[in-house]
Formats: structure tokens, C-alpha cells, sequence
């Protein structure tokens, strides 16, 4: 699993460097989330471009991700690809998280 996080203002944006986010991979996505929640403030922003597959256990590895944030803090998601976004809507989790069709939208940049 890799990630990369950088903090860009009152915004922190973790872009999911792996193509899967399935069973195999849930626990340690979320441990290395955990990491990036503690080295970060404000908004977290997680980019979901590069995923092309998420089952089950990567929406709740996501929901949990989610529940780990403090008070007073969101969790947003970027640049969802066909098949993950179909995933999100399907299992109505586009009305848990506020969903951004780029990361340039979620982070007010302009590249």
C-alpha cells in the first residue's frame, strides 16, 4: 500500500498509490492512514484517481479511515474513476462523503 500525503494550506491530501483497495489490502490501508490523520490538519482530502478496484472491505476500510478523524475534521474523496464511483453510488456511500471530481476542486488549486 502506498500513500502520499502533503499538506497544502488548511488542506491535507493523500493521494492512494495503488490500483486495489480490496480485502487483501484493508487493514494495512487503514493502519497507514491512521499516520497520515496524526501528521495532518485540516481537511483531509483522499485522492482515489490511480484506484481502479475497491470491494467491501475497502469502502469500510474507508468508513473506518473516516471514524479515526478527530472532531471538528472532515474526510473528503477526490477524483473517483468510473468503476470506484459506481461502487460508491451503488452502495449509496456518495451520501456519507462529500465526493470531488478532481483534486484540483477539493484543494481550491489550479494545478
Amino acid at each position: 500500500m502506498k500513500l502520499n500525503g502533503r499538506q497544502l494550506g488548511d488542506t491535507y491530501l493523500v493521494t492512494v498509490e495503488t490500483a486495489r483497495i480490496d480485502a487483501a489490502a484493508a487493514i494495512r490501508f487503514r493502519e497507514e492512514m491512521r499516520g497520515e490523520i496524526e501528521r495532518s490538519h485540516g481537511t483531509l482530502v483522499l485522492d482515489l484517481g490511480p484506484v481502479e478496484f475497491i470491494d467491501s472491505s475497502g469502502l469500510g476500510a474507508i468508513v473506518a479511515v473516516m471514524k479515526l478523524m478527530p472532531e471538528g475534521r472532515r474526510m473528503e474523496l477526490a477524483s473517483l474513476g468510473a468503476t470506484v464511483d459506481k461502487v460508491f453510488r451503488m452502495t449509496r456511500m456518495d451520501s456519507i462523503f462529500r465526493i470531488h471530481g478532481s483534486v484540483d476542486e477539493a484543494t481550491g488549486t489550479d494545478g
